[in-house]
């Protein structure tokens, strides 16, 4: 006969379950998918700090992500190579690093409100993460991972080529589509001849909600400040302000 505990495990894990395949039913429906096996989907926004937590009984999203990272990679390559046709191969790495960058996959994640089904341990879910460009761009590859498994590569070219739509359309110069830190570094590098120099003001808080204060040196001029959950976002922050104050110096 099952004892207490294993009984009261068992009713929690069917919980859990209940509630995963809530949140792929409602995502599904919402994106306009159809998947016959829904535990593709299912899978596809479970985050490795859930799977932590409960000792691997549930697989994460990793081998998913994994899949359609490279799906995306292929199907915005493609498409650049053919609405570009006089770009060489820098502007159209350029084009595709704005767009499948981290950042640039996460943007697309939250015009589909992609965060709110993603399934969090839960010190990842007390702490914030669901918010961070890492966990929703992972997210929008798993799904596209599971979508191609499900129905192949041209209903997952179709379903990419629709929701990356305004990135795609977006006709900036390749200048505007670099990193921040980037174009602040060849900017650096044709006024003084070295790059920008990045330090570190201040690092406060817990490991988990810790903030970063960062700022800036051009020529030994202090040029911007930023802050971030990590030293990367601080220093991206930093290097925008920079620009905007490069920007306004020149007009």
């Amino acid at each position: 006969m099952p004892s207490t505990t294993s009984r009261s495990t068992a009713t929690s894990n069917a919980a859990v379950d209940g509630v995963m395949e809530a949140k792929a039913t409602q995502l599904a429906a919402r994106l306009g998918l159809v998947f016959n096996d829904l535990g593709l989907l299912q899978q596809a926004l479970v985050h490795s700090s859930f799977t932590n937590e409960q000792s691997a009984r549930t697989p994460s999203n990793d081998r998913l992500e994994f899949l359609g990272d490279a799906v995306i990679s292929l199907v915005i390559s493609e498409t650049l190579f053919t609405r570009h046709p006089d770009a060489d191969e820098g502007e159209l790495t350029t084009r595709r690093a704005a767009i499948v960058s981290a950042a640039g996959l996460a943007r697309i994640a939250r015009r589909l409100d992609l965060g709110e089904f993603v399934v969090l341990g839960a010190g990842a879910t007390l702490s914030g993460e669901r918010a961070r460009n890492s966990i929703l761009a992972g997210a929008f590859e798993a799904v596209t991972g599971a979508l191609y498994v499900e129905h192949g590569m041209e209903a997952t070219r179709e379903w990419l080529l629709a929701v990356s739509a305004p990135e795609l359309d977006e006709e900036l110069p390749v200048q505007k589509l670099k990193a921040p830190k980037s174009r602040l570094q060849e900017i650096a590098y044709a006024e003084t001849g070295r790059p920008p120099h990045y330090r570190l003001l201040s690092s406060e808080g817990p490991d988990h909600e810790r903030t970063y204060e960062v700022e800036v040196q051009l020529g030994g001029r202090v040029l911007g400040h930023g802050s971030g959950r990590n030293r990367r976002e601080a220093e991206t922050a930093a290097a925008n302000e920079a620009l905007s104050s490069l920007s306004d110096d020149t007009r």
